[in-house]
């Protein structure tokens, strides 16, 4: 044996493997995990909720000392496997990866296990609902796709429909019929929707209040947010913070 070969340490995984199998632990299927890969690729929300509802049913991997982070451990492995998911998919790589940098941080900042396990699941929608914005484009023009890339990066501006037809250099009426043909709204229900779409996850995450989140996404007052708000969601935002609307999705699945 060589001085090199002597001094490599006994690898710690077979400590970990002996107390694995004296336990009687095994890690779930791998048939699961290809399972809840490819409905988050395809943007199959009720596959994957099951999936995961799945794979939590088993006793999960002892990844750390400490309960807690262990769970954050494990999550942020699966972000990153729910991140090449949807690029493979088809989202843009920095759209996935500013989203799963989103995620880890809140993974990290959570302090109690029964969080984790609720923000588990709203983890794998949020990376089903970028998935299917993006496949929602497929079907439009080039210069309606650039337009929608456009308004989704610029949600927290006051966007206009002259900023947007300059943007795709086209003149706005023209922005303005062909849009609304194509997508079936006008570009201003279309860019209200999408931000009270996105103020969603700041009211489940923040304890930022109403009126700063309205000011944040630019709408005249809070009362028109409010109003905008009931209009496609059905309830206010006061409402939808107190109902807990995402984290319902994890008792529906279990």
């Amino acid at each position: 044996m060589t001085r090199q070969e002597q001094a490599i340490p006994l690898p710690s995984y077979l400590s970990t493997r002996s107390e694995n199998l004296n336990q009687g632990f095994v890690h779930p299927p791998l048939d699961y995990e290809h399972e809840l890969l490819e409905a988050i690729r395809v943007g199959n929300e009720n596959g994957a909720l099951e999936a995961l509802r799945k794979i939590n049913a088993l006793e999960a991997a002892k990844l750390a000392r400490y309960p807690l982070r262990s769970k954050k451990n494990a999550m942020i492995a699966s972000c990153t496997l729910f991140t090449r998911a949807i690029i493979r998919g088809g989202v843009d790589p920095e759209t996935a990866f500013q989203l799963s940098d989103t995620l880890i941080r809140d993974i990290e900042m959570a302090t109690e296990i029964e969080w984790l396990l609720r923000f588990e699941y709203e983890m794998v929608l949020q990376f089903i609902a970028v998935m299917k914005r993006e496949k929602e484009t497929l079907h439009y023009s080039h210069i309606v796709n650039l337009s929608v890339y456009f308004i989704r990066e610029h949600l927290f501006q006051d966007l206009t429909l002259g900023m947007i037809a300059r943007h795709v250099s086209v003149h706005p009426s023209y922005l303005s019929d062909r849009f609304k043909r194509e997508t079936g709204m006008g570009i201003t229900e279309f860019v209200n929707r999408r931000k009270i779409e996105e103020s969603k996850s700041i009211l489940a995450h923040s304890n930022q209040s109403i009126s700063e989140i309205s000011f944040m996404f630019k709408f005249c007052s809070q009362s028109y947010y409010t109003q905008l708000f009931r209009k496609y969601t059905g309830m206010t935002p006061k409402a939808f913070r107190r109902s807990g609307e995402f984290h319902k999705l994890q008792g529906d699945h279990n």
